[in-house]
C-alpha cells in the first residue's frame, strides 16, 4: 500500500507542513500530544465500550476517535490514534492497559537470553495492520481538514518498557542494561531500530504526512550514556527512513523528535536530521532556542498542567510561552500529553490564543 497509490482529498490547512519546512503559515500551528483521548466526554463513551488495544487495533474506532479532537476544536493536526507499544506487541511480547496504573508487560525482559522470546523476522506490515489502516481511513474521513501524524516509539524508550515490565519512576533495570550488558542493549536497540524504520516507512506509505518519534525517557539517561545508545539510533531513523521512501519513490514527510528531559542533547538533535524539535514543559523556550541551532524549528512546550487554570489564567500562561519561542520557526504543543482530568475550557482557550498572534 503506497501513499501514491491512494486517492485523499486535497490538503486545506498546511500551516504545520509550512512551518516544518522552514516557511511562513497563515498562524501559528498548534496540536495537542494525545489531543485525542480520555479528557474527552466523547472519548470516554466509546472506551466504555471498548478496550484500548481494541480501539488501537479497529481501523474504523482508531479513526473516529482520531478525527473527536479536530471536530471539537480548531487544531492544526491530528495524530493517529495508537500506542508507541503496539511494537514490543509485534515483537511478540504481551501488553495489557490496566486502568489507574497504565500499560503493563507481564513477562518483561530480565536478562539477555530473554532476547530469544522476540521475533525480529517479524512482518511489521501485519502485526501493525490495524494503526495502517487506521491511517488510511482517517486521511480520507478528514475531508483535507488538516494533515495527519503517524509516530513511534524511539528504542531505547521501547527498550526501557520491554524490561521495566511498564512504567517506571527511575528505569533503572533498564538503565542497569546498559551498564551490565553493553553489547546485547546495543544489539537490542539495533534491532528495534530496524523494525522502527520499517514500521515509520509504512506510515508513510499509508497516508501520514507527519511523524513524531517520541523519546519519552530521555530524562532517565547521562548525558554520556545519552549520546552513546540514543543520538546514533536516532539520527539513523529520520536518515533510514527517508532513504527509503526516496528509494521507493514515495515523498518523504516532515519527521519530529521528541526527547522528553534531554535538555541536554537539544543542539545534537537540532543537528540530528529532524525537521522539528519537541522541547518538554521543564526547559524555558528562550533557553531552548539558545541551545538549539539558528532556524531550528521548535515544538512545544506549555506545562499540561497550566491547563487545570482558568481560561484566563490559560490565556496568559500561552502568550508568555509564545513571546519567549517567537512567531517563527515554532509549532505550538504542549510539553508532553493532555491529562485525562483536563477541561475541555481551557483547550479552547489554548487553541484560541495561540490563533490570535498576528504573523
Amino acid at each position: 500500500m503506497s501513499n501514491e497509490n491512494h486517492e485523499f482529498p486535497a490538503l486545506k490547512n498546511d500551516a504545520i507542513l509550512k512551518v516544518a519546512r522552514g516557511e511562513k503559515p497563515h498562524r501559528i500551528p498548534i496540536w495537542i500530544m494525545r489531543q485525542a483521548g480520555r479528557y474527552l466526554p466523547e472519548f470516554l463513551e466509546i472506551r466504555k465500550h471498548h478496550d484500548f488495544f481494541e480501539l488501537v487495533n479497529n481501523p474504523e474506532l482508531a479513526a473516529e476517535v482520531t478525527l473527536q479532537p479536530i471536530r471539537r476544536f480548531d487544531l492544526d493536526a491530528s495524530i493517529i490514534f495508537s500506542d508507541i507499544l503496539v511494537i514490543p506487541q509485534a515483537l511478540g511480547l504481551e501488553v495489557l492497559m490496566k486502568p489507574g496504573i497504565g500499560p503493563v508487560l507481564p513477562e518483561p525482559l530480565r536478562e539477555p537470553e530473554d532476547l530469544k522470546r522476540l521475533n525480529f523476522g517479524v512482518d511489521v506490515s501485519v502485526k501493525t495492520k490495524g494503526t495502517l489502516d487506521a491511517i488510511t481511513l482517517t486521511r480520507k474521513l478528514l475531508e483535507g481538514k488538516v494533515p495527519l501524524f503517524g509516530f513511534t516509539g524511539a528504542p531505547w524508550t521501547l527498550m526501557s518498557y520491554m524490561i521495566e515490565g511498564g512504567g517506571s519512576k527511575t528505569c533503572h533495570k533498564a538503565k542497569s542494561w546498559l551498564y551490565k550488558y553493553p553489547k546485547e542493549s546495543e544489539q537490542l536497540l539495533e534491532n528495534i531500530c530496524e523494525i522502527v524504520i520499517q514500521y515509520l516507512v509504512l506510515q508513510v506509505k499509508a497516508g501520514a504526512q507527519l511523524l513524531q518519534v517520541f523519546e519519552s525517557h530521555a530524562e532517565y539517561l547521562s548525558p554520556d550514556s545519552f549520546s552513546k545508545y540514543c543520538l546514533p539510533i536516532l539520527r539513523k531513523i529520520v536518515t533510514e527512513t527517508n532513504s527509503r521512501l526516496k528509494l521507493q519513490g514515495i515523498a518523504t514527510v516532515p519527521m519530529v523528535v521528541f526527547a522528553k528531559g534531554g535538555h541536554f542533547a537539544i543542539n545534537e538533535l537540532s543537528k540530528s536530521g529532524y525537521s522539528v524539535v519537541g522541547l518538554d514543559w521543564t526547559i524555558d523556550p528562550k533557553v531552548g532556542r539558545q541551545l538549539a541551532e539558528p532556524g531550528t524549528v521548535l515544538q512545544g512546550n506549555m506545562d499540561p498542567v497550566a491547563l487545570f487554570g482558568d481560561p484566563e489564567t490559560v490565556k496568559a500562561t500561552a502568550k508568555a510561552m509564545i513571546e519567549k519561542f517567537g512567531t517563527e520557526n515554532y509549532i505550538c504543543n504542549l510539553g508532553h500529553g493532555i491529562y485525562p482530568e483536563t477541561p475541555v475550557a481551557s483547550v479552547e482557550a489554548f487553541i484560541e490564543t495561540v490563533h490570535s498572534f498576528q504573523l
